[in-house]
Formats: C-alpha cells, sequence, structure tokens
C-alpha cells in the first residue's frame, strides 16, 4: 500500500476506496477532506463552509460510498440511499463523474438528474435502481412529486453549494425535499459563504451539527498566484478582429471565452474556427450529449477554445486553463469575479482579457469598485506586434525541429536546391514556408483604436462620473436585452429592453422583437424574486439566464419575456416545476 493510500486509510477510509483514489492520482486529503470525511464517517451532520476547488467533492462523496464498503458487489436494492443536490446541471453532472470514479471498487450506481434531459430516461434509470442520486432541486422536486424518486431508505443528504441554491430561489424545493426525507438520515451542507439563510435551513434540519470552517489559504504577498487583468477598447464591428488578433498575441493553452448570449457563442464559434483556432460552443441550446462531447474536447486537448454563456459554464473546473476572455463587460461586478476565478488556481497565474465597447467605461469602474483591482487598458496589438510574435513562434517551432528532428531525409532536396541558389536563399525560403504553414499570415485588417466614450460635455465616461450637460441620462447603456445578468439574479428587479427598470406592475410597453410574454400565476404575495423565474427556466429548459428578457413582478402575478420558439418549452417547464414552493400556472400572456 502506497503513502498515499495511507493517508486516506487514516482518515477512515477502507483499504479499496483508498486503492483506487491513488489509481484515480490523489496524492493526499485537502484540508476539508481531513475534517469532514472522519466526521462523517463517524455519522455526524455537518455544515461545511469552504471555497470551490478545495476538494469538497470527495470530502462528501468518500464517505457515501465507504459505507458501501462492507456490501459485496455494492448496494442491490432498488431505492437510492444518498441524495446529493446541486444547484446547476454542470455542477450535477460534475458531481455524478466523480462519485461513479471513487465508487467503482463497489458498482456503485450512480444517477445525474436535472432539467433540459428528457425525464423518461432518468424514470427509467430510477425503476431499474440506483444507489446515488445527484439532482438539481427543481427536477429532484418533480420527480418526487410523481413517486418516480423515492426517499424511504435515504440515509445522507448532501447539499453541494446551498448558498448558491438559494441565491437561484430553490429555498422552498430544499425544505420540502429534507422534510420528506427520513428523520434519522445524516445532512451535510457545503457552502461557500455561510449567510444567514444558511444557518436558519441547518437549524431547522441538521442534528447537533460539527462546523467545519476552512479559511481561505493567506498566501504571502510575494508569492500570491496573480491573474493579470487586461482590457482592450474596440468598437463593436470589430470584436471578434480584435479578439482573434489578441489570441494570435497570447497563444492560450487553453482559455473560455464568455459571451452575452447564445447567438453570440455560436457566431464567434464559427468566426474562430475560420481562423485556425480549434474553438467549441457551450450555450444552453445544447443538449446533454453535446456538451459532454464538447468538455471531452477541451480536456483532451483537441479543442483550444470553449466560447460559453455565463449559465452554460457554471460549475465547470477545467485545470488546464491559463485565459479567460470577456467578450462583452459583464454587466454585474460578481459575474465577473466568478469568471475570471476560472484561472489563477492551485499557486498557477492567470490572464484576464476583457473586450469593451467604448462605452463600457461607467461599468469596468464598477468592476474596479467592487474588486479593488485595476484593470490595465491596453493598446491592441497591431499588425506589426501581430507579425513579430507570430515570426517569434516560427522560430520556436524551427527550434525544436532542428533539436529533435530527423532531417537526413531532406538533403536531397536541399543539395538540388543549393546548386542552383545560394545557401541563404534556400534557407529563407523553408522559413517562409514554415511560417506560413505554422501559423499563417499576418492579419493586415484595419481596427480602429478608440477611447472611451465621452459624454456631451466632454469629459469621459472612463472616470465614472456626469457631466453637466448629459441631461440626466447618467451614462445609461442602452444596448437592450443582451445585458442581462445570468440566473443567479444578484438585482432586485430585472432590466427590460429600454434599459429601464420594472417591479410590480405590469409592463405596459410592447413585448421585445423576437420574444413572447409569458404569464405566471404567482407574483410579490408569493415572495417571487426576478432570481426565482430565470432560475426556474435556465434550470428546466434549454434556455440560459441571458435568453431571459424583461421580467415584472405584480403583486399576484408575473410576466417575462423569452424567445418566441421557446415559449411553448418555457410554458411546460413553469407548468411542472416549483416556484418559491408552489406550482405556478402558466401561458401566454393575452394583452
Amino acid at each position: 500500500m502506497s503513502t498515499n493510500d495511507n493517508d486516506f486509510a487514516a482518515l477512515g477510509i477502507a483499504p479499496d476506496l483508498a486503492t483506487c483514489l491513488a489509481d484515480l492520482g490523489y496524492e493526499a486529503p485537502t484540508p476539508i477532506q481531513q475534517r469532514a470525511i472522519p466526521a462523517m464517517i463517524a455519522g455526524y451532520d455537518l455544515l461545511c463552509q469552504a471555497a470551490t476547488g478545495t476538494g469538497k467533492t470527495a470530502a462528501f462523496a468518500l464517505p457515501i460510498l465507504n459505507r458501501r464498503a462492507d456490501s459485496e458487489g455494492g448496494i442491490k436494492g432498488a431505492l437510492p440511499t444518498a441524495l446529493v443536490l446541486t444547484p446547476t446541471r454542470e455542477l450535477c453532472m460534475q458531481v455524478a463523474e466523480a462519485v461513479h470514479r471513487y465508487g467503482r471498487p463497489y458498482g456503485v450506481r450512480t444517477l445525474p438528474v436535472f432539467g433540459g434531459q428528457p425525464i423518461g430516461r432518468q424514470v427509467a434509470a430510477l425503476k431499474r435502481g440506483v444507489d446515488v442520486v445527484v439532482a438539481t432541486p427543481g427536477r429532484a422536486m418533480d420527480l418526487i412529486e410523481r413517486r418516480y424518486l423515492q426517499l424511504n431508505d435515504i440515509d445522507t443528504v448532501v447539499l453541494d453549494e446551498a448558498d448558491e441554491m438559494l441565491d437561484m430561489g430553490f429555498a422552498e424545493d430544499i425544505d420540502t425535499i429534507l422534510t420528506a426525507a427520513p428523520k434519522d438520515r445524516q445532512t451535510v451542507m457545503f457552502s461557500a459563504t455561510m449567510p444567514k439563510r444558511i444557518i436558519k435551513i441547518a437549524e431547522r434540519h441538521l442534528q447537533d451539527p460539527q462546523r467545519i470552517e476552512i479559511p481561505r489559504e493567506v498566501v504571502p504577498e510575494g508569492e500570491r498566484p496573480t491573474i493579470a487583468q487586461t482590457a482592450y477598447i474596440v468598437a463593436r464591428p470589430y470584436k471578434a478582429a480584435a479578439l482573434g488578433r489578441i489570441l494570435d498575441i497570447e497563444t492560450p493553452t487553453a482559455a473560455l471565452v464568455f459571451c452575452r448570449t447564445r447567438a453570440d457563442v455560436d457566431n464567434l464559434t464559427e468566426t474562430l474556427n475560420a481562423r485556425g483556432y480549434r474553438a467549441e460552443p457551450l450555450h444552453g441550446g445544447m443538449d446533454q450529449a453535446q456538451r459532454d462531447r464538447v468538455m471531452g474536447r477541451l480536456r483532451s486537448g483537441n479543442a483550444d477554445l470553449l466560447v460559453a454563456t455565463d449559465v452554460a459554464a457554471r460549475g465547470l473546473d477545467v485545470e488546464q486553463l491559463t485565459h479567460v476572455f470577456n467578450y462583452d463587460v459583464p454587466a454585474a461586478p460578481e459575474s465577473y469575479v466568478h469568471r475570471i476565478g476560472r484561472v489563477g488556481r492551485g499557486g498557477r497565474e492567470g490572464v484576464a482579457i476583457t473586450i469593451a465597447d467604448p462605452r463600457e467605461g461607467r461599468q469596468l469602474n464598477a468592476i474596479e469598485r467592487s474588486t479593488k483591482q485595476k484593470i490595465r487598458i491596453a493598446t491592441l496589438p497591431s499588425s506589426d506586434d501581430l507579425r513579430s510574435r507570430r515570426l517569434e513562434l516560427t522560430r520556436a517551432a524551427l527550434e525544436r525541429v532542428c533539436r529533435d528532428g530527423d532531417l537526413d531525409q531532406y538533403r536531397g532536396v536541399w543539395g538540388s536546391l543549393t546548386e542552383e541558389f545560394d545557401f541563404d536563399r534556400v534557407a529563407l525560403a523553408a522559413i517562409k514556408m514554415a511560417h506560413i504553414a505554422t501559423v499563417g499570415e499576418a492579419d493586415e485588417e484595419v481596427i480602429p483604436q478608440p477611447g472611451f466614450a465621452t459624454t456631451s460635455g466632454g469629459k469621459k465616461s472612463r472616470d465614472g462620473k456626469r457631466s453637466r450637460d448629459d441631461s440626466g441620462s447618467r451614462g445609461r447603456d442602452r444596448r437592450g436585452d443582451d445585458d442581462r445578468k445570468g440566473h443567479s439574479g444578484k438585482d432586485s428587479d430585472r432590466k427590460d429592453f429600454g434599459g429601464k427598470k420594472h417591479a410590480g406592475k405590469k409592463h405596459a410597453g410592447k413585448t421585445s422583437v423576437g420574444k413572447k410574454r409569458i404569464y405566471i400565476g404567482l407574483g410579490k404575495d408569493a415572495g417571487v424574486r426576478p432570481q426565482d423565474v430565470v432560475g426556474a427556466i435556465a434550470n428546466e429548459t434549454r434556455l440560459s439566464g441571458s435568453d431571459v428578457g424583461a421580467i415584472d413582478i405584480s403583486s399576484r402575478f408575473t410576466t417575462v419575456e423569452v424567445p418566441a420558439d421557446s415559449a411553448k418549452e418555457v410554458i411546460a417547464a413553469l407548468s411542472s416545476t416549483r416556484i418559491q414552493g408552489r406550482k405556478p400556472k402558466a401561458r401566454l400572456d393575452r394583452h
């Protein structure tokens, strides 16, 4: 048995499970694993605070699996014995895959359950028999109400990213699920933050829990992993060309490019592939099989770039990421922080680059104030810069060939050419061919270099101040629906097409172009918030939060704009899910 085996075995993990971990490359338990695993094995309820990326999945999955160590061939019952709740489908898939990998010694049957996937397949799997169910709250509630997901034999319930689930409006669902589960179960909550709402749920549903808090690692100032944050100011028509030029300069090993809408994702992916990059899209319009293929290509190195919407990228953890690109400035500082946090993990350096429209200076200011970090405004690389960079790459490629390549077979060609041309000319011709084959020709497109837009009084909006002559506009962004947040929904209300805010009153204007308005029979009196509506739609349909339009919440009802071609899907999804613990009536708005 290896030292690593002993590290996990010392926590109470069965030897064959510890060996499986060693085979998977796990070196030693993380701090959260060192504290949570023995406590869970001992049977305690847990309330754990730990940041993303600290090893939480293994911390709760291994004790669950450890209970199966004495069951030869794994659990053979028809009903699940463990339920893990996650906020998003992506995290749901990741947790289910991890449990499956860890549980191979016992043949543990694991089922991911989430919206946007045909429910019939999930029902069929439940009927065949499942040991561990990993689910989003909305779909779990749906299956429980239909009596396909039965909780009679559940001995462990885990809430993963509990704060995120509450932010998405799943508090009522969580309460209902925990109330329906057996009273003598073990309940474990993991959360990156510990707001009062989490504490209240713990007080209602956990029995004498152990509190575990893993503080964020404090790294000495000189040793902190750095995320180099840069913004380029580019007019919207030139953004794709600018991104291509920046990518050519940066040459990322693997990068995540965030776009606001799925249309932007598809268009940009096509543009980048035409430029020679291996780009893959990821958005709410893709089914799970497509998502799995995309992530497999990125992790295997068969793709360089993942172009994604915020919602579709939630829960993704790709170790080899070196760069994050914001194709648009995020509407909320929280979104920016979440995006750039994908790099710079594990002591690695990372690069975060934003391509900002000249009118987005105010948003960059807000991000800087929120993060207390400066974003460097850089000049877009010129064609000459790009040409120099490409020549550097060509030289590096030729240097590798000179050192490692088998060149003898080309001596005949060299000899015949040097009989007609001098050595230098032949060598330069070979370099030219290698250059074109390696990196292509330099981009000669002229991309204007604007600064931030000025107000009518002549003051730049980058300073975040209003000019005296701006007539009350306060620099309002007029780009419309595409600026909406994803389904985390930190705003107290949503922006409509014109950038105006509405909450608690009927929308009086016309429905936005290309959208239909859905009536939902729940409103303020039922505690409905914009994030509840966005979360329900994003989790139960193919749409992402950015696809959702204006939301108007009255006392007894709510209206929401969605893409016209998805209206029927949204109505069906809303009618079969819960918002604030209640099933709403949903139909096309008649007004």
